[in-house]
């Protein structure tokens, strides 16, 4: 329960950071919103401990900011990846 309020935050705010609320061609409900938290949580840890940092352990606010860190990668990558789709079908 506990990381489905940390990945709804962190894919809240980085929805909010990479301007995905504004953008037409990527819906995300709140579900999909906390997908994207907890896969951003998951790739966060994996990117600071890689670079030789704790990964998530505890909840609390560098739980929080890793998820986010991880969900704004993965969203603007995402949009990256829709972006050359859509000039490539035109």
């Amino acid at each position: 329960m506990a990381w489905m309020v940390v990945g709804l935050v962190a894919g809240l705010l980085a929805r909010g950071v990479t301007g995905t609320n504004r953008r037409a061609d990527l819906h995300l409900g709140c579900l999909g919103t906390i997908v994207v938290g907890v896969a951003g949580g998951l790739l966060g840890g994996m990117m600071f401990n890689l670079a030789g940092n704790e990964g998530i352990g505890e909840f609390g606010l560098r739980s929080l900011f890793l998820a986010f860190v991880g969900a704004s990668l993965l969203l603007l990558v995402v949009g990256a990846l829709g972006e050359s789709g859509r000039h490539e079908r035109r």
